[in-house]
C-alpha cells in the first residue's frame, strides 16, 4: 500500500512539473511571438515610410538672412504625429550693412576688417516646442514633411570689435569709444581686424526670448536616420538695444529666415 502512495506521489509531481515546464515554454513562445509581431510591424511601417520611434537626436547647421548658427535637438515622441522637442541653439547676428574691407592697396592686401562694426553679437538659446508630422514618407525612399514650433530663453553676448590701427607711427588695438571714434573710422589709420579672440573679457550679457517655426523635409532612406533640409523663420527680442554698427540706429528686435541641413538618428 505504501508503495502505491509513493508511486502516486511521484506521478503527481511529475505531472505538475511537466505542466509547469509546458506553461513556461508556452509563455516564452508567446513573448517571442509578440516580439516577432512587433518587429514585423515596425519593418512593415519602415517599408511604408512611416516614422516610428521613441526618441530622436538631431544636429543642424543653418544659414540665416542675418548670420549663421547651429543647433542640437532632443525629441520624445508623444503620439504617431506629435513629438516634444528640447533644443540648444548658438547663433551670430550680423548687421545687413556689414561689409569686409581690405586694409591693403594694389597687390599688398592686408588683414581684412568690417568698417564701422563696433560689436559682435552672439546668442545662446534654450527652447521647448513640438514637431508635427504633416506627411509620412509613403515608402522608405519618400520624403516626410514635418512642421515645428518652439520658443524659449535667449542669452545674448555683446563683444567689442577691435581694430589694429596706426596712431602717430605706433601700432595700437582699439575698440569704438568717444575718445577713439575718429581713429576707429579713419580708413588711412586702419591696418585690419585685431582678431576673433580680442574682447571676450569685456562681453556684456543681453537677456531675451525667441520664437521659431520651420518646415523640415526628411529624405533619409531609413527610419532610424535623419537627413533633412529645413526652411524656417524666427524672431528674437532683447531687453536692451543691440549696438553693432557705428553711426547707425540700433535694434532690440530681430526677424530672420533660415535654411538648415539637419542630421541625426532615431531609436
Amino acid at each position: 500500500m505504501k508503495k502505491i502512495f509513493i508511486i502516486i506521489g511521484l506521478l503527481t509531481g511529475f505531472i505538475v512539473l511537466t505542466e509547469d515546464a509546458t506553461a513556461q515554454k508556452t509563455a516564452k513562445e508567446s513573448r517571442r511571438e509578440e516580439k516577432k509581431k512587433r518587429a514585423n510591424a515596425i519593418t512593415k511601417q519602415e517599408e511604408e515610410g512611416v516614422l516610428n520611434y521613441v526618441k530622436e537626436n538631431a544636429f543642424g547647421l543653418q544659414l540665416r538672412t542675418n548670420g549663421y548658427g547651429l543647433f542640437y535637438e532632443i525629441g520624445r515622441m508623444r503620439s504617431p504625429r506629435f513629438t516634444n522637442i528640447y533644443s540648444l541653439e548658438l547663433t551670430e547676428i550680423q548687421d545687413p550693412k556689414e561689409e569686409k574691407v581690405s586694409s591693403g592697396t594694389g597687390f599688398l592686401l592686408g588683414n581684412s576688417y568690417k568698417f564701422g562694426k563696433i560689436n559682435n553679437f552672439y546668442a545662446a538659446k534654450l527652447g521647448f516646442g513640438q514637431q508635427y508630422i504633416f506627411g509620412q514618407k509613403g515608402n522608405k525612399n519618400g520624403i516626410a514633411v514635418i512642421g515645428s514650433f518652439q520658443g524659449g530663453f535667449s542669452m545674448g553676448f555683446l563683444k567689442p570689435y577691435y581694430l589694429q590701427i596706426v596712431d602717430n607711427g605706433a601700432n595700437r588695438e582699439i575698440k569704438y569709444t568717444p575718445e577713439d571714434s575718429e581713429l576707429f573710422l579713419d580708413y588711412s589709420s586702419i591696418q585690419g581686424s585685431a582678431g576673433f579672440t580680442k574682447g571676450w573679457s569685456e562681453v556684456k550679457l543681453k537677456p531675451g526670448a525667441y520664437a521659431k517655426t520651420a518646415l523640415r523635409f526628411d529624405f533619409g532612406g531609413y527610419n532610424e536616420s535623419i537627413t533633412a533640409v529645413e526652411l524656417g523663420m524666427s524672431v528674437e527680442g532683447y531687453a536692451d538695444k543691440i549696438e553693432m554698427m557705428a553711426l547707425k540706429s540700433s535694434h532690440s528686435l530681430f526677424f530672420q529666415a533660415h535654411f538648415a541641413m539637419v542630421f541625426g538618428g532615431r531609436k
